[in-house]
């Protein structure tokens, strides 16, 4: 990509809590480094908070143009945090000369010295409030409607997101770039993580990715003897009370094993080794999993929702999110239709070929520079 002049860019960073903010974290990881293999030529300034800055590994990559810019601020502290992102970071963009500032984490600054790209994911708050609380859906609604509306440029991770925030803001320019796979999770496996057969689901433990119907499925299958364990791999959310007590309930504790959140070496062996991937969720933005199992070469049976659709295509059996019936019955025939599986894998990884994150970099580059051209 030929950039005709130099760029001075800041990375708004702040809202990344190590372990605890789920994909948003490995797309930003992921989209830094891929970023740093692209563009050698334009200026980064990465602000990282205090959790952040200790972090292992590094978020910041290596290469001469990226320089992290410390804050001092604690992301745990959500108050303290938005509060320094709307007063200290403007200032600090004026004093580094910034000519475009990326927040990829949903909320930016009302007011800032330079243009702004801002990164929404999903529209989560408007579609499903329920799973927020009375204060935090407030504070959600107002920052991501500032956001929108006041950013240069909207960046979003699928057609079906891109959809909702121009009709729920009136964005005119808002761009689609999905995520990436990780070239490791192509490569060959390795030793097997568990001793038992089992299922997967990987997500962070809040309501609106469904387990409560996916567990009672699941115990569906156990009673029909399933030999297959569960492991539920993901940030414990807000609902992960609920779920110790639904997995109590249904006498499974010796059968699904919660990880919380992991290493992404041990995901990537844990998708690999899987079964299947099972992917219940009732809302998404994009759904990274499911492209990351494809790649693994691990079948899929995925809620049929827009974004979904979007990410698989043909490669994955298909249910109904509020059928508890529909979810045992696409596993049945995941488990039991070995021309489907073999299908499906071949389908999957062909289309996983197709999402690098590499072409995400690419992409992002062209929004954050376009104006400069």
């Amino acid at each position: 990509m030929d950039i005709i002049s130099l760029l001075r860019i800041g990375v708004n960073a702040l809202y990344l809590l190590p372990g605890g903010v789920g994909g948003t974290e490995i797309y930003l990881r992921n989209l830094l480094a891929a970023l740093a293999e692209v563009d050698r030529a334009n200026e980064y300034f990465v602000f990282v908070n205090r959790e952040t800055d200790a972090a292992e590994p590094p978020l910041v990559p290596g290469a001469a143009n990226f320089r992290a810019v410390r804050t001092g601020v604690r992301a745990a502290n959500r108050p303290g945090r938005l509060l320094w992102e709307q007063t200290g970071l403007p200032w600090a963009a004026r004093r580094l000369g910034l000519q475009v500032l990326f927040s990829p984490g949903f909320t930016s600054p009302l007011v800032c010295p330079c243009p702004k790209v801002t990164v929404i994911h999903d529209l989560q708050h408007k579609r499903q409030p329920q799973n927020f609380g009375r204060l935090e859906l407030l504070a959600w609604r107002a920052a991501v409607w500032a956001s929108a509306r006041w950013s240069r440029d909207v960046i979003t991770v699928s057609e079906s997101s891109r959809r909702d925030i121009v009709e729920v803001y009136g964005a005119a320019r808002v761009h689609v770039v999905r995520h990436g796979v990780e070239p490791e999770l192509f490569s060959p496996r390795g030793e097997r993580p568990e001793p038992w057969p089992y299922l997967l689901s990987v997500s962070t433990i809040h309501p609106h990715k469904n387990w409560e119907r996916w567990l009672a499925a699941y115990r569906m299958l156990v009673s029909e003897g399933l030999p297959h364990h569960l492991v539920i791999a993901g940030l414990k959310g807000n609902y992960a009370a609920e779920l110790s007590a639904l997995i109590e309930k249904h006498g499974l504790t010796e059968r699904v094993h919660p990880t919380g959140w992991i290493p992404r070496e041990r995901l990537r062996e844990l998708l690999k080794h899987a079964e299947a991937l099972v992917f219940p969720s009732t809302f998404e933005g994009f759904g990274m999993p499911v492209i990351e199992a494809m790649a693994a070469r691990t079948p899929v049976a995925c809620s049929d929702i827009a974004p979904l659709r979007e990410v698989a295509g043909e490669a994955a059996v298909w249910f109904d999110p509020g059928s508890v019936e529909s979810m045992a019955g696409a596993v049945r025939r995941l488990l039991g239709e070995t021309g489907l599986r073999e299908r499906l894998v071949e389908a999957g990884r062909r289309r996983a070929e197709g999402f690098t994150w590499r072409r995400a970099a690419e992409q992002t580059l062209e929004v954050l520079t376009h104006e400069s051209r």
